[in-house]
């Protein structure tokens, strides 16, 4: 499973998520990462924000509540036997 590092804007603090799927919404880029490789665990849903250079994107977590719940349902069908609570 891919990992990416995620670097908090507002404490500097980093962050290392474990990529579940990725898919592009309207021209915009998103992420389901989870903390832990396998088991149950928190998701988060990363928005890509701008490409920082080739290698590197700059992503930033989505906090609307009506965005949320759209790419939550999004992924629940990417993944089939995944419940996503936003």
């Amino acid at each position: 499973m891919e990992k990416v590092n995620f670097t908090d804007p507002d404490t500097g603090d980093s962050l290392e998520f474990f990529v579940l799927e990725q898919t592009t919404i309207r021209g915009i880029n998103y992420l389901l990462v989870t903390v832990d490789e396998e088991g149950d665990s928190d998701a988060f849903i990363l928005r890509e924000k701008e490409i920082e250079d080739d290698q590197n994107a700059i992503y930033e977590m989505v906090e609307d509540d009506k965005e949320l719940s759209s790419i939550a349902k999004i992924f629940e069908e990417l993944l089939e036997d995944v419940e996503i609570e936003a």
